[in-house]
């Protein structure tokens, strides 16, 4: 239950991984096969495009 008096907080992770998970339900039910491949859950999650801003990244 939200507390009385408006003071909503966001948990921005949270709602990240929610989108992350509806994006995989939407990739699995397009999908032809039973399952999702590894490839394509890492494709859906934009596995590369993190690895790639990582070395883009000093330090990373």
């Amino acid at each position: 239950m939200a507390p009385v008096g408006g003071t909503a907080v966001q948990d921005y992770v949270a709602l990240a991984e929610i989108e992350l998970c509806g994006d995989l339900i939407i990739a699995a039910s397009a999908a032809d096969e039973e399952r999702l491949s590894l490839e394509s859950i890492d494709e859906v999650l934009r596995v590369a495009e993190e690895r790639e801003g990582r070395k883009l990244t000093p330090g990373g």
